[in-house]
């Protein structure tokens, strides 16, 4: 199936996508931009959950997070950022099931987040539609 032949989204439903994935930009901006000053309450954070408690390893996830946005939510990057962003969420979901956090409000957020960001880019971006075709 090529793009073209893809499965056409109503006007609602891209809409959709689109407050979707800015839900997860803008939260994403959020996580990124207050690990790039020095916040004690970040650095605490971090010690808590078994990261190193400096400034430069908050900062390097910071950006890190921040470049991931970035190429999400640039349409013609958005594929690598949302692919990028998982991996991201993945490192953090991992960090919460080793230190025993509870599981549908620590541990499973990043998969939560993981369903927006993506359902928000396949219904806004129609050569994922042609990828992944679901059918009725």
């Amino acid at each position: 199936m090529s793009i073209s032949e893809a499965t056409p989204v109503s006007n609602g439903a891209l809409w959709t996508g689109r407050v979707l994935s800015a839900a997860v930009v803008l939260f994403m901006i959020f996580d990124g931009i207050i690990k790039l000053p020095p916040l004690d309450v970040v650095t605490q954070t971090m010690a808590q959950l078994g990261w190193p408690d400096d400034v430069g390893t908050a900062r390097l996830l910071g950006v890190v997070g921040l470049i991931s946005t970035a190429l999400y939510a640039i349409p013609r990057t958005s594929v690598l950022g949302a692919i990028l962003l998982t991996a991201y969420m993945g490192g953090a979901i991992s960090t919460h099931v080793r230190i025993g956090n509870p599981l549908f409000s620590h541990t499973l957020f990043g998969v939560y987040l993981g369903i927006v960001l993506w359902g928000g880019l396949y219904l806004r971006d129609q050569r994922l539609r042609a990828l992944i075709p679901f059918s009725r």
